[in-house]
């Protein structure tokens, strides 16, 4: 740092009355203005610009006068003044505690400025405004050029014939108030080039071929009159964009590849350039300065008249016009001016320029004393309004004006017509036809109205307007902003004059995703629909990361969006879910999963496949590496069509597995890598033992070559080579399965904490802008730190911080903010639950379960960066003290999962994995499902239930037609025991019971029909039926007792119970659907011969389903069925009438549904029997 030796001339607001010749950090005097306020302000002049990199103040010497919080402004002319600021958001700078200590700041980024200004903004409350203040920095040297945007202000470097290079690099500074124009065009041979454009404020990068194509887009608000460095970096196959401290990466275009700059146009190409312009069709109107290509100082040749460099209009100076800004800050902002004096004509005239993010606001008002009334000038809906008070409301011209750019505004009033223009020079303009003539002859007030200003007239009913405003005009003067700001002109309230403080918050954008970026003068908006993500800036993905956890949600199968590195930048990818079986498969389908007969081309000896699947490459990449297993089917069906083993060893055909276009394998499905054999050879059962593969063998006959491949580095299939297809008589057919992946490793990686001393670490977190972090934890402790990682000042941290309580905590230097979500029920209940806490520059959230999510919004002018710089801890802290005791489970940190296990391995007191997972997921398996627990997750076992499925939640149902029957036979004698163990193969195990329950659900048109029949080997029975009146009848026999009969109306949903009071002794049963047997009771033989049309579904006897036995397990059951039997889905809800009414009814106790007026209803049945054990 240099110590800058002159500060040459210093100004304040009362120079005349307190000396400011003692300002170096000295120990005499000071700076302490008479007046302390806001309104103050110190102005430095260092003679040139100057490259200024710190700032350092003291107190007035020998007093308690400091500042505490100061504003730094910088400008070029002492005009146009710009706040610097750190971190893009930090306005303001910490100052003193006392009047003796120096406080130094280091700016971040060099300003580059002739003058200085510092603004008061807190002080010592004992004391006054007192300062003295030392500035840092270092003499700035620079070329300058200046174009008034003619047709021939420009200048043109043509580059050596013979020179040849692979890398260009422009850079540039520029300023400009005209918001478009061509800056800058390289071009190449057949007319191939690049251009740099400035379009509504934004730097443009073009293509320049016959079809003009733009590239990128990078800056904002460009056209503020301030210096803007811009580079420019060409390499073989991308182009690097940068605009200040942004840079964009771009591709180059295939036809680039070759390319080389021959011309470089700067300034008015369009009369140095045969190409067109793309955007602007105007020439850039501004300064340049040290415009540098590849080395050469292209301003510095142009002045010596190289013959390099041909030279239009220009000046070797930036001449710059002076536009004095204002802004309106906030709600007590206004500007009071006084109005015309009378004029002959009696009308109007004035004008001026605004520029907005919001879409309402106050822009004009001033009253009409002689009419009574009041005219209003102000945006509503990003339109421009005019109303006057006793004289109607008027639409204007113009829309969408909080885009940020300057719009112009002209009102006219003239023989009782009044005229506003709106940006005029593009055409627009109305007319407004007020009652009487509008004159100003009272007070302009711009922005808004002083708050002590409340008679009904002048009330302001709209919104405060919040935005810039310069170039104010009455009756075609300016006027002198200078003069208001030094009190000799008018009033304001809350401005600051001399600047426009616009700052444009979506650019670059903060949302992420995709994520639609709006603004309004404060805070930006992102708008999430479409994009798979949500929050405040888009940045968590809605979507699982594994087919596996949206199992553990409850879902079944079905197609979903599966989000493999959660909110890193890899999309979400529609994948399909199978569910059906033990394991859970998630299957990415490709172009052709069929078996397909393989058609050569004439004269091509080999066939060539290639396969494109629905996911992307990095989709494909991440969840292949995260599955535990991951297979895809190969199969080759032959016909004298040989695929790997030829006498000189190389093969006939191959494919390409693995990443990018994959790599060649010589091996088929069910083989090892490398091996060049197919599953017969590896289990040494091919059709002819001298080969490895079937269709080796070159038979006749059609053979085929089948498997499984597993290794998952040669996985996905990219590409298949089929040779030997083009002999005579050779046939041969391919299938190329989905790619089938099961089991996520992320989301069952687990750490058992033993300990609350035990922990975990990990390299330190960077999640400077954006961080997420979800995990899962069960515990009985009733307090513990989850994570926590600290900085310097800054820290993140997330705890249990009581047993009903998640606390979520950081800090990113503007103090600690917490978020804290409280659950009703006790945390510590040694089940799963989920924590997801997420940090961004607008807000902190954090979501436990499914609780509601909690929010804090962050300072909207502070710090945003999270700086750590520790190790990360898990389940403990650096102090080792209020470790977690318990298990942590899927921790990931924006979108990367740690691998608990693998730490937890070679660190005491922690253990890997965490069993016990029915606690949490037992309540998923449904309709007597049994939760059994596997080390990585549970399992529904299904065989005591009448349902199937992941979570036993699908009904087996079966359609029957008058001729079938499904007939169980128990053994004898029928002794069951309620506790035996439920394996597939006991679905018909023997157990005994104290009495029996029966339940089915039918669906059916026919009256009469016999539903259910059981019998004993005494002679016992029990019937469901349903009678020729359509009521459902339960029939039943036993030993002392005659036959009953209890009835129901079959206009009914219902669940029935009956009771036997009648003991039985042991006897075994035979279970019947419509029965044909010659023991039957008369009447219901009669009605057996009838048969049954219709649905059965979820048929349990006790814990036996002789229809899902029928159905899934007919070789393996007692089951003997008669007639055509065919499973469907009869029975789900979704086969129902959906145009049924429903309606629920009480009767003795019991409760159903009904569904009125239909005859094809369901209908549960509960039946219990007694008997002696």
């Amino acid at each position: 740092l240099c110590i800058l030796p002159n500060l040459r001339q210093m100004t304040n607001m009362y120079e005349k009355l307190w000396n400011p010749s003692w300002l170096l950090v000295i120990n005499t005097g000071g700076w302490s203005p008479l007046v302390s306020d806001r309104y103050q302000w110190l102005e430095v002049d260092l003679g040139e610009r100057t490259k200024i990199t710190a700032v350092a103040t003291q107190g007035r010497y020998g007093s308690s006068d400091w500042l505490t919080y100061y504003l730094l402004m910088f400008s070029d002319t002492g005009h146009n003044w710009k706040q610097y600021r750190q971190e893009d958001s930090i306005g303001s700078f910490p100052g003193n505690s006392n009047a003796d200590s120096v406080v130094q700041h280091k700016l971040q980024q060099p300003a580059i400025a002739r003058f200085l200004r510092l603004i008061p903004l807190d002080w010592n409350p004992s004391g006054r405004i007192g300062l003295r203040l030392e500035t840092y920095g270092c003499p700035y040297t620079s070329d300058v050029v200046s174009f008034d945007g003619g047709s021939s202000s420009g200048l043109v470097f043509r580059s050596p014939v013979s020179r040849r290079t692979s890398r260009d690099v422009v850079t540039l500074k520029f300023k400009t108030l005209r918001n478009s124009g061509t800056l800058l065009r390289a071009e190449g041979r057949d007319g191939l080039g690049f251009s740099l454009e400035l379009e509504k404020g934004k730097l443009l990068l073009l293509k320049q071929a016959s079809e003009p194509r733009r590239l990128a887009s990078l800056g904002s608000l460009l056209d503020d009159q301030h210096w803007h460095h811009v580079a420019v970096e060409r390499r073989s196959s991308h182009l690097n964009l940068t605009v200040d401290k942004h840079t964009e990466r771009v591709q180059i275009p295939a036809e680039f590849s070759h390319w080389d700059v021959e011309q470089l146009s700067v300034g008015a190409v369009q009369g140095f350039s045969s190409q067109k312009s793309l955007v602007s069709k105007r020439n850039f109107q501004g300064c340049l300065e040290n415009l540098l290509y590849n080395g050469h100082n292209l301003i510095e040749l142009a002045r010596n008249n190289d013959h390099q460099v041909t030279v239009g209009n220009v000046t070797f100076s930036c001449a710059e016009p002076v536009s004095v800004a204002v802004t309106f800050t906030g709600p007590q902002s206004f500007l009071q001016l006084p109005g015309a004096t009378a004029s002959s004509s009696g009308g109007v005239s004035l004008g001026f320029q605004f520029r907005t993010w919001n879409k309402a606001g106050l822009l004009l008002t001033f009253d009409l004393p002689q009419q009574g009334g009041v005219v209003w000038l102000y945006l509503s809906e990003a339109r421009l309004r005019l109303q006057i008070h006793k004289g109607g409301r008027f639409w204007l011209p113009g829309a969408a004006l909080n885009d940020g750019q300057w719009h112009s505004v002209e009102m006219n009033s003239k023989r009782g017509r009044l005229t506003v223009a709106v940006d005029k020079e593009e055409g627009g303009s109305a007319q407004a036809s007020p009652l009487f003539p509008v004159a100003i002859e009272s007070h302009l007030f711009f922005g808004g109205r002083p708050a002590e200003d409340t008679s009904h007239e002048c009330r302001n009913p709209f919104n405060v307007f919040q935005g810039c405003m310069r170039l104010l005009t009455l009756e075609n003067q300016n006027m002198d902003l200078i003069m208001v700001q030094q009190k000799q002109l008018g009033n304001y309230s809350n401005l600051q004059i001399d600047m426009c403080g616009i700052i444009d918050r979506c650019s670059p954008s903060r949302c992420e995703h995709g994520g639609r970026c709006s603004q309004s003068w404060t805070v930006f908006h992102c708008n999430c629909s479409d994009s798979g993500y949500s929050g405040a800036t888009c940045h968590s993905s809605v979507y699982e990361q594994s087919c596996e956890a949206y199992k553990h949600n409850g879902n079944t199968s079905g197609h979903f969006y599966i989000d493999v590195d959660g909110s890193g930048p890899i999309k979400p990818q529609l994948v399909y879910c199978n569910m059906t079986e033990e394991n859970t498969w998630m299957v990415m389908q490709h172009n052709n999963t069929e078996l397909t007969r393989v058609r050569p081309s004439p004269g091509v000896k080999q066939h060539l496949v290639h396969f494109d699947y629905s996911s992307r490459e990095e989709q494909l990449s991440v969840a292949i590496s995260q599955s535990e297993h991951c297979e895809q089917e190969l199969s080759y069906h032959c016909r004298k069509s040989r695929l790997l083993n030829t006498p000189e060893g190389s093969p006939f055909s191959w494919w390409l597995g693995g990443p990018g276009s994959g790599r060649i394998q010589t091996y088929w499905g069910g083989a090892h890598p490398g091996s060049q054999q197919c599953s017969c050879g590896l289990q040494g059962d091919c059709v002819d033992p001298q080969h490895y593969c079937n269709c080796d063998a070159d038979r006749m006959e059609w053979t085929e070559d089948s498997g499984l491949l597993t290794h998952k580095e040669s996985l996905p299939v990219r590409s298949l080579v089929l040779g030997d297809v083009q002999r005579p008589g050779s046939e041969a057919a391919y299938r190329v399965g989905p790619l089938r992946c099961r089991g996520d490793k992320n989301f069952w990686n687990a750490a058992f904490f033993d300990k609350e001393t035990s922990y975990l670490h990990f390299p330190t977190f960077h999640g400077e802008l954006s961080a997420d972090i979800s995990f899962l934890f069960k515990t009985t402790a009733s307090s513990g730190v989850f994570l926590e990682n600290l900085g310097i000042k800054d820290f993140i941290r997330i705890e249990l911080s009581s047993s009903t309580q998640v606390l979520f905590s950081f800090d990113v230097g503007n103090g600690p903010l917490e978020v804290l979500v409280e659950s009703r029920d006790p945390l510590n209940d040694n089940r799963w639950h989920r924590v997801r806490a997420e940090r961004n520059i607008k807000e902190a959230s954090l979501r436990l379960d499914d609780l509601p999510v909690a929010t804090q919004e962050a300072p909207t002018d502070g710090h945003f960066h999270l700086q750590l710089n520790s190790q990360l801890f898990i389940g403990g802290t650096a102090s080792r003290q209020k470790g977690f005791r318990g298990c942590i489970r899927s921790l990931q940190l924006n979108g990367v999962t740690l691998d608990l296990e693998e730490r937890a391995k070679i660190t005491p007191g922690v253990q890997p994995g965490c069993p016990g997972h029915c606690s949490s997921y037992g309540s998923l398996c449904q309709n007597q499902g049994r939760c059994v627990e596997r080390t990585n997750g549970f399992h529904c076992d299904c065989s005591l239930s009448a349902y199937t499925g992941v979570f036993c939640q699908t009904e087996v149902s079966a359609s029957f037609k008058p001729g079938s029957s499904v007939s169980y036979t128990f053994k004898e004698p029928y002794e069951l025991s309620r506790n035996s163990s439920a394996l597939p193969s006991s679905i018909y195990s023997d157990m005994t019971l104290r009495g029996e329950n029966v339940s089915l659900s039918f669906r059916t048109n026919q009256s009469p029909a016999l539903l259910l029949y059981v019998s004993s080997y005494y002679r016992e029975h029990l019937a469901l039926l349903v009678n020729k009146n359509g009521e459902q009848d339960c029939m039943y026999k036993a030993r002392k007792h005659t036959q009953n009969t209890e009835k129901k109306n079959m206009h009914t949903n219902a669940i029935i119970t009956v009771h036997f009071r009648h003991i039985f002794s042991t006897f075994s049963l035979i279970v019947f659907v419509s029965p044909e047997s010659g023991d039957l009771d008369p009447d219901l033989a009669r009605l057996a011969s009838l048969g049954f049309a219709g649905c059965l579904s979820v048929v349990q006897f006790n814990t036996i389903s002789p229809l899902k036995a029928a159905l899934l397990h007919p070789d393996t059951s007692p089951v003997v069925i008669s007639g055509p039997l065919v499973q469907s889905n009869c029975g789900s809800a979704g086969s129902a009438n959906p145009y049924a009414e429903e309606n629920t009814h009480h009767l003795s106790g019991m409760k159903w549904t009904s569904q009125l007026g239909l005859r094809d209803i369901t209908i549960v049945v509960v039946l219990c029997f007694r008997y002696r054990t």
